[in-house]
């Protein structure tokens, strides 16, 4: 090997030897092996020689570059063993150490009592159905017996949106899960046991009303229901959400343009200290009632036939009395601490009363 070549080896040697990292290593290997390297240049002054020349001095290159290519690569890949175990080092972590605690989240009330719901008529045998935010008049209104002249029908209570294309049915943002109860008798066959939560909308906030809020509407659809079916089934629903098996439990005359009787339905409490169950008074909690024929044969059921009744109560009222709440817009205030206080653990079962 001439001395030339020699020279560059040892230097190239040393240099690799001195490298203290995989950055000053690559630019060893760039400075002998690239495009502008020492090893390069000499390689390409090949073509001006003879051929006899070129055949030894091309030789002697090659042999060369592969001897540092050998020793470049062996100590690259030392450093990168190094480099490897010094960040295994740094980043070593004690896993007999007890894990650092993280705040815990909570399901918001409403989901909880949404969960209740499903869980208490689900051992009824009640299937949860859902429909469209969006519904047509017909099947907020219409289909339910609801006159054109009802006051829910304006402006001033019920949320209208601007027809699309040519489309003449008006929609408007559901004010009742009822018309879930509409698709469901108008998709299937009876018999028909469904409850419908979900959220409502309408033209009213307050500390008692929301512009949007949650209902759960019931339906039964069968042969010979009675008015004793509808009142066994939500006497059993209030006393087992409540957690009082002997919570007293009136209905009272009412109306509702889809139901014939109307009844609204009462539990007892005290007005002095808001208690469920006790003192004299009676506080209205829901609205029930039979279905209406028109409302049966409005989605191609024969009243002679079928009969049945419903129910629609509000998600955030039953709540607000459960957990003593005393202003429905805390719900979506989206306050960590008033979530903390009042949700509860996703892992936690659904029905948490004894007895359920």
């Amino acid at each position: 090997m001439s001395d030339d070549l020699e020279t560059l080896k040892q230097d190239t040697l040393a240099a690799l030897a001195a490298a203290p990292d995989l950055r000053a290593w690559d630019e060893v290997r760039v400075a002998t092996m690239g495009k502008s390297g020492r090893l390069t240049g000499l390689l390409k002054e090949l073509g001006r020689m003879s051929p006899e020349e070129r055949k030894l001095r091309g030789s002697a290159l090659n042999r060369l570059r592969d001897e540092l290519s050998r020793e470049i690569a062996a100590r690259g890949e030392a450093l990168e063993a190094e480099a490897l175990n010094a960040r295994l080092a740094a980043e070593r972590v004690d896993v007999t150490l007890p894990a650092a605690a993280q705040a815990e989240g909570t399901l918001h009330p409403i989901s909880r009592t949404i969960e209740e719901m499903t869980a208490i008529f689900g051992a009824m045998g009640f299937k949860v159905a859902e429909g469209p935010d969006i519904e047509t008049d017909w099947h907020n209104f219409a289909a339910l017996n609801t006159p054109s002249h009802h006051p829910a029908r304006t402006d001033q209570d019920t949320f209208y949106l601007p027809r699309e294309g040519t489309e003449t049915a008006e929609r408007v943002l559901r004010t009742q899960t009822s018309g879930v109860q509409i698709r469901t008798m108008l998709a299937h066959e009876p018999p028909i046991r469904i409850i419908a939560p979900g959220r409502t909308y309408r033209a009213d906030h307050d500390a008692t009303h929301s512009p949007m809020f949650h209902q759960c509407e019931g339906l039964v659809i069968d042969r010979d229901i009675t008015l004793g079916h509808l009142k066994g089934c939500l006497s059993d629903f209030l006393r087992a959400f409540f957690a009082q098996p002997d919570l007293p439990v009136r209905f009272r005359a009412s109306y509702f343009p889809f139901t014939e009787p109307s009844m609204e339905v009462d539990i007892g409490w005290s007005r002095k200290t808001g208690q469920i169950g006790g003192g004299d008074d009676w506080l209205e909690v829901l609205g029930s009632g039979m279905v209406h024929p028109r409302v049966l044969a409005n989605c191609g059921l024969d009243p002679r036939e079928w009969q049945g009744f419903a129910f629609g109560m509000g998600i955030e009222r039953l709540t607000m009395l459960r957990h003593g709440i005393p202003d429905l817009r805390s719900f979506y205030d989206s306050d960590v601490r008033w979530l903390r206080h009042y949700g509860t653990s996703p892992l936690s079962p659904a029905l948490l009363h004894e007895g359920l």
